[in-house]
């Protein structure tokens, strides 16, 4: 019987085809790097996703012009096949769209969820199979175990990049098939491993801000799609009373103390976003302290109804703590019982249900934040 090979698959590398996604930097880099470099045959593909602007340009993000431009110099280098797929259409229509809409739903979205959930792991993944590969391997800062064909998920070593909260929504048959590398590196770990194979995006820095919002300015990508979206309404505080003006829902988001312009003896923050009615409502730190969250869309990763009856966190924001609760399933709706409070839980955010065990912390899939 043939052994498993460093990616849980019982073929030797050299006989084994993967599916490198390449953005440009050093964490996809690396990878194809250390796919090459064991045996494997490998092809990278990168992902086209906008028109970029000369703000998108100068911004600090992945999938630009230059970036496609450092992805085939590293394909190149390791003498890799590398092929780029124009998605600018899909990525248009799955996660800019989406992005806007859920902004004037009154919701903070987070569009890095929907990228992997659409073109990144449903598009890509398609064309992976298409080449018939064995795998598609990424960057992301995640631990995978996969054991007799089953592939499980885990936060990442390096607590400071795990992106396990990004990836909720993977599909089981779409963990199966993926695998991440760097999931037991630390991030320096990566960068010295790009330096000794001299690549040339080695120090080349992380992608700060979403990819399609130049500088982090999300008002600016909404008026460009939706010029019309910058409605004034009601700043109410939390007894109903009108007492301030804005200049549209989408300049706030939940947990917002600046910019609301209006004066208290106590800070205000933004907490509640009234779509339908065009209002915010304000009030004291203490009314973003929240216990009880309803979910929607439930994505459910673990195959074993037992994980939910174990030693349970849940994740309500990328940058946030891990947060002991209980949780009650309804198919695609979810109940969570906080068991330590949290502030700022903002509706289109994602949560995220982990369980502790002997290998760390497993994901075992999530759902969006409903109220």
């Amino acid at each position: 019987m043939t052994k498993l090979n460093s990616i849980g698959i019982a073929k030797d590398p050299k006989d084994t085809l993967v599916v490198v996604a390449m953005s440009g930097g050093v964490d996809s880099s690396t990878v194809a790097a250390i796919m090459k470099k064991e045996g494997y045959k490998v092809i990278g593909i990168t992902l086209k996703l906008y028109n970029d602007t000369k703000e998108i340009a100068q911004s600090k993000q992945c999938c630009a012009g230059q970036d496609i431009m450092d992805a085939k110099r590293v394909a190149d280098k390791l003498k890799i096949e590398h092929k780029i797929l124009y998605y600018q259409n899909k990525f248009k229509e799955g996660v800019i769209d989406n992005f806007i809409d859920s902004y004037l739903n009154g919701e903070t979205p987070i569009p890095c969820v929907q990228c992997n959930q659409t073109v990144k792991f449903t598009d890509l993944f398609e064309e992976a199979k298409n080449l018939k590969a064995d795998a598609l391997v990424t960057g992301h800062y995640v631990k995978s175990i996969t054991e007799k064909n089953n592939t499980e998920m885990y936060r990442g070593i390096d607590l400071n990049r795990d992106q396990s909260y990004f990836l909720f929504n993977t599909t089981k048959e779409q963990l199966n098939f993926l695998r991440f590398p760097l999931g037991d590196l630390l991030k320096d770990e990566t960068r010295d491993i790009a330096r000794k194979l001299d690549l040339n995006v080695a120090d080349k820095p992380d992608s700060q801000d979403i990819c399609f919002v130049p500088n982090g300015d999300y008002a600016s990508v909404i008026e460009k799609f939706r010029p019309n979206s910058f409605n004034k309404g009601n700043i109410k505080d939390m007894d109903g009373r009108v007492i301030g003006v804005h200049n549209g829902i989408i300049n706030y988001t939940i947990g917002q103390r600046k910019g609301i312009k209006i004066s208290d003896k106590d800070p205000l923050y933004v907490i509640k976003i009234v779509a339908d009615k065009n209002e915010i409502i304000v009030g004291g730190k203490q009314h973003l302290i929240k216990t009880k969250i309803d979910l929607k869309n439930l994505n459910i990763i673990t195959k074993d109804k037992k994980d939910f009856e174990e030693d349970l966190y849940v994740k309500v924001r990328s940058t946030g703590r891990l947060i002991k609760a209980k949780i009650e399933i309804n198919n695609t709706l979810a109940k969570v019982d906080l068991l330590e409070e949290e502030q700022g839980i903002a509706p289109g955010q994602a949560c995220v249900f982990y369980l502790k065990n002997n290998q760390g912390y497993k994901v075992l899939g999530g759902g969006w934040i409903k109220e």
